[in-house]
């Protein structure tokens, strides 16, 4: 029984050891891993996505169409984007350079027919002026004289009138003979044409009064400009007084050398910029030699859109020729360049998606579309870069 009792004892420690080695051999067996209980959270996050609807098929669908900018018409209005339909047309460009001025009729210097003293000045720099106004009086001793000869004048064609009929008179009855009557009639005659020259003359230099007082008017109705004279002045005939003209009658003229006056005419587009901005015009007249000396050329243009600016306002323009309607032409706005390539931003329902084109060469404010567009499309013009700044934007979320 002894004996059993010691082998026991030993045969235990034995067992106790083994255990404790297979225990320092295999650590976590009894434990549960981390990388197993961070599965355990990522597998509980992935249900908590699958119950809330957001699992990784379902963003894949919701994502944008690539190219495309949704945009409501509300948000088009607020941001300015102008959509506008692609024109057709190509051609070349001429630059010359011009300015503003009046057109004819719209402008007028005005002038005194005698010479004479300033009498009075009735206007200043600036104010607006009917036709027929005096501007200023005159008062002139050649004016008087011819006043004294045309008051000569109608009474020496009264004094023939009465002669005649009196002659007629006298011949009905028998007094004087007819003869003398014909010479009566050719005199009263005379006289009328002599009272008629010296009444033209005085209308011609203002229709003076008996102490050759004369108004100088406006002929026209606008704002006046210089004043070149002061009361008690004296002025020479033909002497300027002062100019007048009508601020709302105003065209762009531009002078080109005279080697281009057989590639421009009337019809021709430009495109002009001024110290208000940029707008189009059309050309309504070009006369070739305009001044004999410098050969130059003079084109004629009025506006299409926008405003002119003031009379005398310098301006530059890019005038197309030879322009044909086979081509494609945008403004060069709406042209605009994303990963290197052109691209338009064409409307569609709901927005804009960008679609790369072939550019050409540009003329005046036009940029020439060789391939990528039918014709028929609306597209972004003016503001258009906000829709390339959007569509970056758009694609640096994508990414992230």
């Amino acid at each position: 029984m002894k004996s059993n009792k010691f082998f026991f004892m030993p045969a235990l420690l034995v067992a106790v050891i083994i255990g404790f080695g297979l225990a320092q051999v295999y650590p976590g067996v009894d434990k549960p891993s981390a990388s197993l209980a961070h599965a355990g959270i990522d597998d509980d996050e992935h249900g908590h996505d699958d119950e809330d609807g957001h699992s990784d098929n379902e963003d894949h669908v919701d994502e944008p169409l690539e190219g495309v900018i949704t945009l409501t018409a509300g948000q088009i209005k607020a941001s300015g984007i102008n959509i506008v339909a692609v024109g057709r047309g190509s051609g070349n460009e001429i630059r010359v350079a011009g300015r503003i001025e009046s057109t004819m009729g719209a402008r007028t210097e005005i002038t005194t027919m005698v010479g004479g003293r300033i009498d009075s000045v009735l206007i200043a720099p600036g104010e607006k002026v009917h036709a027929g106004q005096p501007i200023a009086f005159v008062i002139s001793g050649e004016a008087a004289l011819m006043r004294a000869n045309a008051d000569a004048a109608s009474a020496e064609a009264d004094a023939a009138r009465l002669e005649y009929q009196r002659d007629q008179n006298l011949v009905e009855q028998g007094v004087v003979a007819r003869r003398e009557l014909e010479a009566s009639r050719a005199r009263s005659l005379a006289a009328d044409a002599a009272y008629r020259a010296a009444r033209a003359q005085t209308k011609a230099i203002g229709s003076p009064d008996t102490e050759g007082r004369i108004a100088i008017s406006s002929p026209i109705a606008g704002v006046v400009g210089a004043i070149e004279v002061m009361p008690g002045g004296f002025v020479a005939s033909g002497a300027s007084i002062a100019d007048v003209s009508d601020p709302k009658k105003t065209e762009i003229v531009f002078t080109a050398p005279p080697a281009l006056s057989a590639q421009i005419e009337p019809g021709n587009s430009i495109e002009v910029s001024g110290p208000t901005g940029n707008f189009e015009a059309v050309a309504i007249g070009v006369a070739a030699n305009f001044r004999q000396q410098g050969s130059a050329t003079l084109i004629r243009a009025r506006p299409v859109s926008g405003t002119l600016p003031p009379a005398g306002s310098p301006v530059s323009g890019i005038i197309v020729t030879n322009s044909s309607e086979a081509g494609l032409r945008v403004p060069a706005d709406a042209v605009q360049t994303v990963d290197g390539r052109s691209v338009v931003f064409v409307a569609i329902d709901g927005g804009f998606k960008a679609i790369p084109v072939l550019a050409g060469r540009r003329t005046g404010g036009n940029i020439e579309i060789l391939s990528g567009l039918s014709g028929s499309e609306r597209i972004a013009g003016a503001n258009a870069f906000l829709l390339k700044a959007e569509l970056a934007k758009g694609e640096a979320e994508h990414s992230h």
